[in-house]
């Protein structure tokens, strides 16, 4: 897991608006029997309209091509939403639809300059190490020609990766978020000022951005996903959730930080492992606030198998692509782990990544990243658990107001309509803040 930090956003509160079955559509994959099945079982269940399903023709595994998400998926959705693209606002895929979208390959122009610059690049490296090797060994340095050398290294991994495009693979999720945008991202607030696709972008949905950046850009989707080892899980997802809003979450909080300070100075916004070990201790303090019974762990060592029981709500770190079983999980738990590969997969029964095993623990909904995600790939953790606890806001509306990034690494799995405490909220809205909190001046 790295950390870096995250695109500034002016804090500004959106409008929430009822979610309701109209503004959901279902992206199946036709080649999945399984994919429409779940389809059809949330349409029974949660009343979407019938012809709010879009099949389309894709890989059966868990990854997709660039080149497919750009000819097979994009178009055809846009087609389906064009009339009717002020009602959509969430796409939900589910069971059988790929996870991960490629990255984008280099152009034909693209990789011949890249042919070009990568000797020069090698022998750059090459001098400078040598410089600083005599440099250890020697204590001969000439300063004026290792600035030279570092100068010329930094502007050609530069250029390298500007042609390379060496992070835009994404969550095909995360992608879908952005489908009405085109395929070069806005930079500044002009829309005609362009650079190529590459990493993330800022989140518009972000209960933080501001009004100007929201205002700025294309409608943003929401997404959310059916899916886990089995299609007999995915359609679990819905029946527990339906069921638990029927009488409202009840159950304990486990919080699993690793007691990791936050350094203002070092990590201003809040975004490295100090900002979001101290976003997870603020989640403990904001539902037991609220009155439920909280477990707070500081130690650095995850939580050992079997340690609670009667879990509603979880958050830990940090035991990277290696599942402990340390909760038992009450119907309709909201639980997700903060480590870099945690939902590469989740069909793979044998993964040891913890969506999937979270998934089969009972678990109704969990978020986690498709590949490195940096810490900024999460939201945070008293965000996101607090505006589910005001019963305000469903499980997608929740996630779409505190994760940083589109186009990036994290799914969300579960039924986007589960408000699990619709009928017994903990917080109102006014009580969740941007965390971590920021000292006074």
């Amino acid at each position: 897991m790295r950390s870096v930090f995250a695109l500034s956003l002016l804090a500004a509160s959106s409008t929430a608006f009822a979610l309701e079955p109209a503004n959901i559509w279902i992206v199946v994959n036709k080649n999945v029997p399984e994919s429409r099945q779940v389809a059809n079982h949330y349409i029974a269940k949660r009343g979407v309209p019938k012809d709010q399903v879009i099949e389309l023709d894709l890989p059966k595994g868990e990854d997709i091509s660039r080149a497919d998400y750009d000819t097979k998926v994009v178009p055809p959705i846009r087609v389906a939403l064009q009339e009717k693209k002020d009602a959509a606002k969430v796409l939900l895929t589910t069971y059988g639809v790929p996870l991960r979208v490629g990255g984008t390959p280099p152009n034909a122009e693209e990789q011949k300059e890249l042919n070009l610059i990568r000797p020069d690049l090698n022998m750059a490296r090459k001098e400078l190490s040598e410089l600083e090797k005599k440099d250890r060994e020697m204590k001969i340095l000439d300063p004026a020609r290792a600035e030279v050398y570092r100068r010329i290294v930094n502007r050609l991994q530069f250029r390298e990766r500007s042609l390379s495009h060496p992070e835009s693979q994404a969550c095909m999720d995360s992608e879908l978020m952005l489908l009405w945008w085109p395929k070069y991202r806005f930079t500044g607030f002009a829309w005609p000022t362009l650079i190529p696709m590459e990493r993330w972008v800022a989140n518009p949905l972000n209960f933080q951005a501001s009004d100007t950046y929201r205002k700025s850009r294309p409608p943003v989707m929401m997404t959310s996903r059916l899916d886990g080892p089995s299609v007999e899980i995915a359609l679990r997802l819905i029946d527990d959730a339906i069921a638990v809003e029927a009488k409202g979450l009840v159950g304990d909080v486990v919080i699993d930080s690793r007691g990791i300070p936050l350094n203002p100075k070092t990590d201003p916004s809040g975004t490295g492992y100090g900002g979001y070990d101290e976003s997870m201790r603020e989640a403990a303090k904001l539902l037991e606030t609220a009155g439920m019974k909280v477990t707070l762990d500081t130690k650095d060592a995850v939580l050992p198998p079997g340690s609670a029981k009667n879990v509603a709500i979880y958050c830990g770190w940090y035991s990277h692509a290696n599942f402990v079983d340390c909760c038992e999980y009450v119907q309709g738990a909201v639980a997700w782990h903060l480590a870099s590969s945690e939902a590469v997969t989740l069909r793979n029964k044998d993964s040891k990544v913890w969506c999937p095993n979270l998934l089969k623990k009972g678990v109704c909904a969990t978020l986690g990243p498709v590949g490195e995600p940096y810490t900024v790939g999460f939201p945070k953790p008293a965000e996101f658990f607090g505006f589910l606890a005001t019963g305000e806001y469903t499980l997608v509306e929740a996630y779409s107001r505190t994760v940083l990034m589109c186009s990036w690494m994290t799914v969300l799995v579960g039924d986007p309509l589960y408000n699990p405490f619709k009928k017994n909220a903990k917080l109102k809205s006014v009580d969740v803040l941007p965390s971590p909190k920021r000292p006074t001046p």
